[in-house]
């Protein structure tokens, strides 16, 4: 039987539904805790002894964030000749994710030429293909230093609140370094991960060795650095729970490093070839101008189905992901079509595990039971690899996650698993609510609070503007586009921002917000688009792609702009092309 034959086809989608079947849970993305709540929120890499006085000035623009969002706002400003702003980043640094993901082993898993923004204008060459998050982190600060961003920032600082006034046209701004920030325009750039999260396990207070997330990596007690191996666990057993595009570069590392190292999954990962490789400074000095624009355009075209002319990146994203097995088939023909391609990708990579990993019995609990498009897809050379070692040991939770935990350490079926560390893996909240993440509830026009205008999900116009809440901006995918390439996304959302921004100033627009009539036209085309994908969603896992499965109000209205980022770009260039700002409320000076 080979595995294009319709019942190969046919018990892959029987194990599919089991295995979602598992891991379906009525809490949905409440599972899921803060760092905070459990004392894991420490920086540690910022000084804890820093003070400064506190800022108390007026400005045309906030900024919320210091990762990519936020400095590509900053850098369109700039750009625009607006040089009136403050950025505002709870880290000590710039770099969101890149600052706080100093795990060993991490990279980004997108091509550097297309993931780094802005290559043409700085003359940075990436040295790999798939940039360190080391390497990433210091382009940031080279990005902050090349467009003058340090003399905006207020770093180690949090806002408290945010509270537009009428009246005045401006929003109070303060902060937990007792900042005032009067600004006529307030820019949400937190971007896609920067709130991490842990799994709500029964008695996980209750441990008693070492803990903590891999965003707040302690090398302190590891060894090593992001650059050196780690030299502290040699006579440690350590856990880490997650089984995720972290996990799978973090896992290799402990192997190498720990006594004993045991992984505790609830849902596998697909993981393919990576395939890492420098990059050939000649190929990259003989790149004609423009190159980067349309690399990054050819990838998202790929990646989404669309089959240019020539694969420009030619990853193993393109191998996945070249054919759009969510989109509506014409016909039966066409789904029967569309279901085998999607069954072979992934049988290829059940295949690639029973070639790798020795054990059998291992090696079947490290399949991936899903289809391609419900996961993100890992690449990694020595993940799998690492389960053929002595000292590393699957922990299976058939699908329920750990659910409890002891002073010695997590309990899987009424086993315990002694630790000296337990390494959260647990990746970041995407879909939850905005103010949640935020951690602050912005109040817009007549006192009306973001969480009451939002009580039953997002309301926006593009995903950017939002009624009653005048000159606020959100940078999210949420009721935006989304694309494999995030900076892809960042870029067309952040360009857009600061075109309202400059064309209200220059207009004499004292204020813009989104109608309600706007929000709920576009609500609409949302869900008018997402028809396939949500039925595709309808069979997937539960991951943060589909709100862990909620079937709630808010997860329906986390809707995003279906199909590729190039069309909601286009969109957003046709809007303002057409002048007339449709769709918001505005008042002139």
């Amino acid at each position: 039987m080979t595995s294009s034959d319709p019942s190969s086809i046919d018990e892959a989608k029987a194990r599919y539904a089991a295995e979602r079947a598992k891991r379906l849970r009525e809490d949905g993305l409440a599972q899921y805790e803060g760092l905070k709540e459990h004392h894991l929120d420490r920086d540690p890499w910022a000084d804890p002894d820093f003070t400064r006085d506190p800022v108390v000035e007026d400005v045309d623009v906030v900024v919320l964030g210091g990762g990519f969002a936020g400095l590509l706002t900053g850098i369109n400003l700039t750009k625009r000749g607006v040089s009136s702003f403050r950025m505002i980043e709870k880290a000590a640094d710039f770099g969101g994710t890149w600052y706080w993901n100093r795990y060993p082993g991490c990279m980004c898993d997108v091509d550097a030429t297309i993931y780094l923004p802005l290559l043409e204008e700085t003359g940075y060459m990436p040295t790999e293909r798939y940039a360190s998050a080391t390497e990433i982190f210091g382009y940031c600060q080279q990005l902050g230093r090349h467009f003058g961003l340090y003399d905006h920032a207020l770093f180690q600082t949090e806002v408290e609140s945010a509270t537009w006034d009428d009246e005045a046209g401006r929003w109070t701004v303060t902060t937990t370094r007792g900042d005032e920030l009067r600004a006529r325009f307030f820019v949400a750039a937190g971007g896609l991960m920067h709130k991490a999260k842990l799994p709500g396990i029964r008695g996980i207070d209750q441990f008693a060795g070492k803990a903590f997330h891999t965003t707040r990596w302690d090398y302190a007690y590891t060894g090593g650095s992001p650059t050196e191996p780690m030299d502290g666990l040699a006579d440690k057993r350590v856990g880490i729970i997650g089984t995720g595009a972290t996990a799978v570069q973090v896992v290799p590392q402990l192997a190498r490093a720990a006594k004993e190292v045991y992984v505790f999954q609830r849902t596998p990962s697909a993981v393919g070839v990576r395939a890492q490789q420098k990059i050939d400074e000649a190929w990259f000095r003989s790149l004609p101008p423009g190159w980067q624009a349309e690399r990054t355009r050819n990838f998202t075209q790929v990646v989404t189905g669309n089959k240019p002319p020539v694969d420009l990146v030619a990853d193993g994203w393109s191998a996945v992901l070249g054919e759009d097995t969510q989109r509506e088939p014409a016909d039966e023909a066409a789904r029967a079509r569309l279901e085998a391609i999607d069954f072979e990708v992934m049988e290829g990579f059940r295949r690639r595990i029973d070639e790798i990993v020795d054990d059998p019995d291992t090696a079947e609990k490290l399949k991936p039971w899903y289809g391609k498009h419900c996961k993100r897809i890992c690449f990694h050379d020595e993940y799998l690899q690492a389960f053929n070692r002595p000292n590393v040991h699957l922990v299976d939770t058939d699908g329920k996650g750990v659910q409890e935990m002891t002073a010695a350490g997590p309990v899987v079926d009424g086993t315990e698993y002694p630790l000296d560390l337990l390494v959260f893996a647990s990746g970041f909240e995407i879909t939850t609510g905005l103010v949640d993440r935020l951690g602050f509830d912005p109040v817009g026009r007549g006192g009306v609070r973001l969480s009451e205008r939002w009580h039953d999900g997002t309301h926006s116009l593009h995903g950017i503007l939002t009624a009653e809440l005048p000159n606020f901006m959100v940078v999210s995918f949420i009721q935006a586009g989304f694309g494999l390439n995030f900076v892809h996304f960042l870029s067309a959302s952040t360009d857009h921002i600061t075109w309202m921004i400059e064309h209200c100033l220059t207009e004499g627009i004292s204020s813009i917000e989104a109608t309600v009539e706007a929000e709920d036209a576009w609500l609409d085309l949302l869900w008018q688009r997402s028809g396939p994908l949500a039925r595709y969603n309808k069979t997937c896992t539960p991951s943060y792609g589909n709100s862990e499965g909620s079937r709630t109000t808010l997860a329906a209205r986390a809707a995003v702009y279906s199909g590729s980022l190039i069309d909601y770009a286009d969109l957003l260039l046709a809007w303002r092309d057409e002048g007339s700002l449709a769709g918001t409320r505005v008042a002139r000076a």
